[in-house]
């Protein structure tokens, strides 16, 4: 495939994107061909050194915004069928309403997950908070007249075990945070994936 070949199919499979985006792109890999080609390569040989590039629209394409994919999906030509678009309009009461509570339930689930995270989070400052208000008191205490020393070593093991066990609890919610990253990642990418059409270029 030649450079020009190569920057066509990719200008191509990328309509749809905003010309500015498609245009970075396509200049982004005219210019490592030419980089390729200056250090002895041929034009054939440096094009195939990128790579596929039904592989590089995929890749660019996920990395673009949810915003600029839906508008992509929308603004592709599409000749639609008188019976299409009367089975569009048709069932609309039925699709719109199941499409809507979808979404809703959605993003429901996604705010309560994140809301369980940062409720632990508040749970774990709370026992770091009550160890040191703990460990204050018991400073406190020491100077009054009437100071007894069981008390105060309770107190002092009170704040010793909040403390720990904020430390503790702090390790495993950072654990279950990054989990979380990592799955709203993946249900990211699988919502943009719908956006984005395959094609053989």
């Amino acid at each position: 495939m030649s450079k020009q070949e190569f920057l066509g199919a990719l200008y191509n499979g990328l309509s749809g994107l905003p010309k500015e985006d498609i245009e970075n792109s396509v200049q982004f890999y005219s210019e490592m061909i030419d980089d390729r080609m200056d250090e002895g390569m041929t034009e054939n040989e440096a094009v195939e050194d990128i790579g596929s590039v039904n592989e590089i629209i995929q890749q660019i394409l996920s990395e673009s915004s949810l915003p600029k994919l839906v508008k992509r999906t929308v603004s592709k030509k599409h000749d639609w069928k008188v019976w299409e678009i009367v089975l569009l309009a048709v069932g609309s009461p039925i699709w719109f309403p199941l499409l809507l509570t979808a979404i809703v339930i959605v993003l429901t689930v996604y705010i309560v997950i994140w809301s369980v995270v940062l409720s632990f989070y508040a749970a774990d400052f709370s026992l770091a908070v009550s160890g040191i208000f703990t460990l204050v008191s018991t400073v406190a205490y020491a100077f009054t007249s009437n100071a007894n020393i069981f008390a105060m070593l309770v107190l002092i093991g009170g704040a010793f075990v909040c403390a720990g066990l904020s430390i503790l609890s702090f390790f495993g919610i950072n654990q279950i945070t990054k989990g979380m990253v990592f799955v709203s990642k993946k249900i990211w990418i699988w919502i943009k994936s719908l956006f984005i059409r395959k094609e053989e270029v």
